[in-house]
Protein backbone atom coordinates (compact mmCIF):
# COMPACT_ATOMS: atom_id res chain seq x y z
CA UNK A 1 0.00 0.00 0.00
CA UNK A 2 3.06 2.46 1.05
CA UNK A 3 4.78 1.54 -2.51
CA UNK A 4 1.96 2.63 -4.63
CA UNK A 5 1.04 5.72 -2.76
CA UNK A 6 4.44 6.82 -2.91
CA UNK A 7 5.00 5.80 -6.27
CA UNK A 8 1.44 8.04 -7.37
CA UNK A 9 3.25 10.72 -5.42
CA UNK A 10 5.80 11.09 -7.22
CA UNK A 11 3.51 10.52 -10.74
CA UNK A 12 2.16 13.78 -9.80
CA UNK A 13 5.17 15.46 -9.45
CA UNK A 14 6.60 14.79 -12.70
CA UNK A 15 3.55 15.93 -14.32
CA UNK A 16 3.55 19.16 -12.37
CA UNK A 17 7.12 19.39 -13.35
CA UNK A 18 6.18 19.11 -16.90
CA UNK A 19 3.12 21.30 -17.00
CA UNK A 20 5.44 23.85 -15.37
CA UNK A 21 8.04 23.24 -17.57
CA UNK A 22 5.18 23.62 -20.53
CA UNK A 23 4.16 27.02 -19.24
CA UNK A 24 7.84 28.41 -19.23
CA UNK A 25 8.31 27.14 -22.61
CA UNK A 26 5.37 29.16 -23.96
CA UNK A 27 6.65 32.17 -21.95
CA UNK A 28 10.12 31.77 -23.57
CA UNK A 29 8.10 31.45 -27.25
CA UNK A 30 5.81 35.07 -26.50
CA UNK A 31 8.97 37.01 -25.95
CA UNK A 32 10.82 35.51 -28.81
CA UNK A 33 7.97 36.56 -31.07
CA UNK A 34 7.95 39.81 -29.35
CA UNK A 35 11.94 40.42 -30.33
CA UNK A 36 10.43 38.98 -33.97
CA UNK A 37 8.09 41.70 -33.77
CA UNK A 38 5.10 40.05 -33.53
CA UNK A 39 2.12 41.46 -30.90
CA UNK A 40 1.04 38.75 -28.90
CA UNK A 41 -2.72 38.49 -29.18
CA UNK A 42 -3.50 35.60 -27.22
CA UNK A 43 -1.70 33.15 -24.99
CA UNK A 44 -3.22 29.84 -24.09
CA UNK A 45 -6.56 30.87 -25.93
CA UNK A 46 -8.87 28.23 -25.22
CA UNK A 47 -12.04 26.90 -27.40
CA UNK A 48 -14.32 24.08 -27.39
CA UNK A 49 -12.20 22.75 -29.88
CA UNK A 50 -8.79 23.07 -27.34
CA UNK A 51 -6.84 25.42 -27.29
CA UNK A 52 -3.96 27.25 -28.81
CA UNK A 53 -0.58 28.12 -27.26
CA UNK A 54 0.03 31.76 -28.79
CA UNK A 55 -1.84 33.80 -30.82
CA UNK A 56 0.96 36.42 -32.51
CA UNK A 57 -0.05 38.73 -35.14
CA UNK A 58 2.22 41.08 -37.27
CA UNK A 59 0.80 43.01 -39.91
CA UNK A 60 -2.34 41.10 -41.58
CA UNK A 61 -0.66 37.61 -40.83
CA UNK A 62 -1.86 35.81 -37.50
CA UNK A 63 0.47 33.19 -36.68
CA UNK A 64 -1.02 30.44 -34.68
CA UNK A 65 1.63 29.05 -32.41
CA UNK A 66 2.36 25.74 -31.43
CA UNK A 67 4.87 25.18 -28.71
CA UNK A 68 6.78 22.59 -27.67
CA UNK A 69 9.71 21.91 -25.17
CA UNK A 70 11.59 19.14 -26.48
CA UNK A 71 15.28 17.88 -26.50
CA UNK A 72 15.36 18.09 -30.27
CA UNK A 73 13.77 20.57 -33.08
CA UNK A 74 12.69 16.55 -34.75
CA UNK A 75 11.32 16.02 -31.06
CA UNK A 76 9.53 19.01 -31.31
CA UNK A 77 8.26 18.37 -34.97
CA UNK A 78 6.93 14.43 -34.84
CA UNK A 79 5.00 15.48 -31.36
CA UNK A 80 2.11 17.81 -33.16
CA UNK A 81 0.28 14.71 -35.03
CA UNK A 82 -2.73 15.69 -37.23
CA UNK A 83 -5.16 15.24 -34.32
CA UNK A 84 -3.35 17.91 -32.82
CA UNK A 85 -3.50 19.96 -36.26
CA UNK A 86 -7.19 19.68 -36.44
CA UNK A 87 -7.63 20.56 -32.99
CA UNK A 88 -5.60 23.75 -33.34
CA UNK A 89 -7.18 24.66 -37.42
CA UNK A 90 -10.98 24.42 -35.41
CA UNK A 91 -10.01 26.71 -32.78
CA UNK A 92 -7.92 29.18 -34.93
CA UNK A 93 -11.41 29.19 -36.80
CA UNK A 94 -12.90 30.44 -34.13
CA UNK A 95 -10.56 33.38 -32.84
CA UNK A 96 -10.24 34.21 -36.38
CA UNK A 97 -14.45 34.39 -36.70
CA UNK A 98 -14.14 36.81 -33.45
CA UNK A 99 -11.99 39.43 -35.69
CA UNK A 100 -13.55 42.48 -37.23
CA UNK A 101 -10.75 42.58 -40.24
CA UNK A 102 -10.81 38.72 -40.36
CA UNK A 103 -11.42 39.13 -44.27
CA UNK A 104 -7.51 41.11 -44.32
CA UNK A 105 -6.11 38.17 -41.97
CA UNK A 106 -3.86 35.04 -43.51
CA UNK A 107 -3.45 32.62 -40.92
CA UNK A 108 -0.58 30.87 -40.75
CA UNK A 109 0.49 27.60 -39.09
CA UNK A 110 3.89 27.69 -36.96
CA UNK A 111 6.01 26.01 -34.45
CA UNK A 112 8.27 26.91 -31.97
CA UNK A 113 10.20 24.12 -30.40
CA UNK A 114 11.91 25.14 -27.03
CA UNK A 115 14.84 22.75 -26.10
CA UNK A 116 17.52 23.26 -23.12
CA UNK A 117 20.47 25.43 -23.80
CA UNK A 118 19.68 26.30 -27.11
CA UNK A 119 17.82 29.72 -28.59
CA UNK A 120 14.06 28.81 -29.41
CA UNK A 121 13.50 27.59 -33.29
CA UNK A 122 10.26 29.11 -34.72
CA UNK A 123 9.48 27.08 -37.77
CA UNK A 124 6.73 29.36 -39.71
CA UNK A 125 3.73 27.96 -41.86
CA UNK A 126 4.77 24.55 -40.08
CA UNK A 127 1.82 23.11 -41.11
CA UNK A 128 -1.12 23.63 -43.84
CA UNK A 129 -4.88 22.75 -42.08
CA UNK A 130 -6.66 19.70 -44.69
CA UNK A 131 -9.61 21.40 -46.42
Amino acid sequence: MYLSSVMMLGTRRRKKKIYWYGIYAERVAALWLQLKGYHIAERRFETYFGEIDIIARRGNVIAIVEVKARPTIEEAMEAVKQPSRKRIDKAANVFLARQSDAKKLRLRYDLIAVSPWKLPRHIESFFQPEN
